[in-house]
């Protein structure tokens, strides 16, 4: 099968096509502004199955389910505090995602069997509108992970996504093609089971922004944690290892800031400006070296907190492989 016949442009009959397809079962990628996700209705049993199965991810890992609304929450969670909704009202659309306790509609094939679901809504033009033309036809929420083979490098771009599960995909299933993801690195996840806020994986919307929005401390986590997308130890992870804190050498990729001349024989697979920009072009650039057969890359990570603790995060996991 060839990508384009996958690869759907944003139209609104492509929109809603989509949507159809989600409601009968298929599976569809779709952008969001921090990667591409692998959707399915998530209420379907056999859809989401196939997503564990297109994806070669574990059983007990569980899925974030897309809504298309706050007003949504109530349908996903039973227990819902008042800093969830402050979070809610301030950074959704966005890329945060909040775990609450689940209601009756969140199953286990969705939770992992916990008690326990993780929802948000991403700020993506063309997610929103899967989103809500999903929810005309009936539909709850899609559940998506990011649309790439388990523990491997998550897809920031239509192609991206073709190149790592198109073999993998069907006749009906779609992949959306909405451009580059501006974000580039996957949602905060926020545990809100608690009388305080705890952040089980950093992302975007930061710690500092996370106390200013609910004038409440942050738990520190523990290893009681809920389990959650990508918190495995050894994730994100190319073909290449990744060495941290290191100038490559010759034959070596090399990700560095821009202020951080190439040696000698390097091969220089992404030279961000700031820290914003390494986000958006990490993913695109791990990706690149497997493509080009590299096997060994070079890092300097980026300094400070907020975003850049969350690069430096995908890129330890990345560093243990996969």
């Amino acid at each position: 099968m060839t990508p384009s016949q996958f690869i759907s442009t944003c139209t609104a009959d492509a929109i809603d096509q989509a949507a159809a397809q989600l409601r009968a079962g298929a599976l569809v990628a779709f952008p969001t502004e921090t990667v591409y996700g692998l959707g399915a209705d998530a209420t379907n049993k056999s859809a989401v199955a196939r997503i564990y199965e297109v994806k070669g991810r574990p059983q007990d890992h569980p899925l974030i389910v897309h809504i298309a609304s706050m007003n949504d929450i109530e349908k996903w969670c039973s227990e819902i505090p008042t800093y969830a909704v402050a979070l809610a009202r301030d950074f959704w659309p966005g890329p945060m995602t909040l775990i609450m306790k689940r209601s009756p509609l969140a199953q286990d094939f969705i939770t992992g069997g916990q008690d326990t679901v993780g929802v948000r809504i991403p700020n993506h033009t063309l997610a929103l509108a899967l989103l809500h033309a999903f929810k005309k036809l009936g539909g709850s929420g899609i559940a998506a992970p990011s649309a790439n083979r388990f523990g491997q490098v998550s897809p920031t771009t239509a192609q991206a996504v073709q190149e790592e599960i198109g073999n993998y995909l069907q006749l009906h299933d779609q992949i959306m093609d909405g451009g580059a993801s501006e974000v580039g690195v996957e949602s905060t996840i926020i545990d809100c089971t608690h009388e305080h806020p705890r952040v089980l994986r950093p992302g975007a919307i930061t710690a500092q922004m996370i106390q200013k929005s609910t004038g409440l401390s942050l738990l520190e986590n523990s290893n009681d944690a809920i389990r959650v997308s990508g918190s495995l130890e050894n994730h994100y992870s190319p073909k290449a290892k990744v060495i941290l804190d290191s100038i490559a050498t010759s034959g070596q990729g090399f990700i560095a800031p821009a202020n951080i001349q190439t040696p000698d024989g390097a091969i220089r697979l992404a030279a961000p400006r700031d820290t914003d920009e390494y986000a958006r072009l990490l993913y695109s650039a791990l990706r690149a070296s497997d493509s080009q057969g590299i096997s060994e890359i070079a890092v300097i990570q980026p300094e400070g907190e907020g975003l850049a603790l969350a690069i430096r995060d995908r890129l330890l996991r990345a560093s243990r492989g996969r």
